[in-house]
């Protein structure tokens, strides 16, 4: 026998009584305890009683007796509509999961972002005191801004009540790609790259700067450089030309852009990552973390967009991302510059629960 819920509407809580502990709570996961056998449900929990038929009705303040359609109707709490579709898509993959709050659970997930479930490991409920992932839910045209991008999982609803799971992650590049560097090469500076003359061989074959002039037939290559390349190989003396010259230039050619770019390449240079241009993906940069030699190089592991950490994402821009980079066997990762060059690092990929 299905049993009825009151709609405590001040808390903003559905109270169940009689047998709903054991019914609901220990055997389910659904709602917190309250005295005796009485539980307390959060109405996305409330309504996904309701929608299975588990739950007869909720009775409101008024003694208004409320079937499904009348509580869903309510919207009743912020972003209802979208929450219980992910709650509901996410009970039927056979996980449980709570709102991230106290006192459903004793110890909520925090952070900028706001947490709207604590999805727990499969077998497990609020009561084992493990949490699979923090969860955030949006719907499509919720902007994100990067502040909030932590890691945990953000599911974002489109306008069709499709649901697209994506995995935060914080990121910390790393690699093998290291590679000494000569001393006060010839280079000149024409437009928006440098020509770098008679450069050893290991600077091309070895550390993966430039392009050879000459192409794929060379002997000892003369290197074409990118701006940032040269500029990180200027402040370094590797070749003969002033660092600052070629920020300026970079600044004339792209503007502030340059300067967090050349503070993301310098980063992952000095996390022995190779850095190589991400035009042909949309990207940045592709990289690559263990660099012996050119002739044998493999796939770029990463596909990097530098943004200052103050952008806003659109989720239709986090949505082509992904898709790019899963397309093209790699992962997607935002470069996050401050003011004064500090980076955080953020990966993004899809999420099948």
């Amino acid at each position: 026998m299905a049993l009825e819920g009151r709609f405590d509407e001040a808390a903003g809580v559905v109270r169940v009584g009689r047998d709903a502990r054991q019914r609901y709570h220990d055997s389910r996961g659904y709602g917190y305890p309250l005295e005796g056998n009485e539980i307390a449900l959060a109405p996305v929990e409330a309504a996904h009683l309701l929608y299975r038929g588990d739950l007869e009705a909720v009775v409101d303040d008024a003694g208004d007796r409320l079937g499904f359609r009348e509580f869903v109707a309510r919207e009743p709490g912020e972003k209802f509509g979208v929450r219980f579709l992910v709650y509901a898509d996410l009970r039927s993959r056979g996980f449980y999961l709570s709102p991230a709050a106290e006192p459903w659970i004793s110890s909520p997930p925090t952070g900028a972002g706001a947490v709207d479930f604590a999805v727990f490991p499969r077998g497990k409920g609020p009561g084992d005191g493990e949490i699979e992932y923090p969860l955030r839910v949006i719907g499509e045209r919720t902007d994100v801004p990067a502040s909030e991008l932590e890691a945990g999982v953000l599911a974002v609803v489109d306008e069709e009540s499709e649901i697209t799971y994506f995995e935060v992650d914080e990121r910390d590049p790393t690699g093998t790609s290291e590679a000494p560097l000569p001393e006060n090469c010839d280079a000149d500076l024409l437009a928006d790259r440098v020509v770098v003359w008679d450069p050893p061989l290991e600077l091309y074959e070895k550390a993966f700067y430039g392009q050879p002039l000459e192409g794929r037939e060379y002997d000892e290559p003369t290197l074409q450089c990118s701006l940032l390349e040269a500029a990180y190989l200027a402040e370094r003396g590797a070749i003969a030309l002033e660092p600052e010259t070629l920020r300026e230039r970079g600044r004339e050619v792209e503007g502030e852009r340059f300067d967090r770019r050349l503070a993301v390449y310098t980063a992952l240079r000095e996390r022995d990552i190779v850095p190589k241009t991400g035009y042909k993906f949309g990207a940045d940069f592709r990289t690559y973390a263990d660099v012996a030699s050119v002739d044998d190089l493999g796939h770029s592991e990463l596909l990097v967009r530098v943004h200052p950490d103050g952008v806003v994402f659109e989720p239709r821009d986090l949505a082509l991302d992904v898709r790019l980079a899963h397309g093209v066997r790699k992962t997607m990762v935002f470069a996050l510059v401050d003011d004064d060059g500090g980076i955080e690092w953020r990966s993004i990929e899809r999420l099948t629960p």
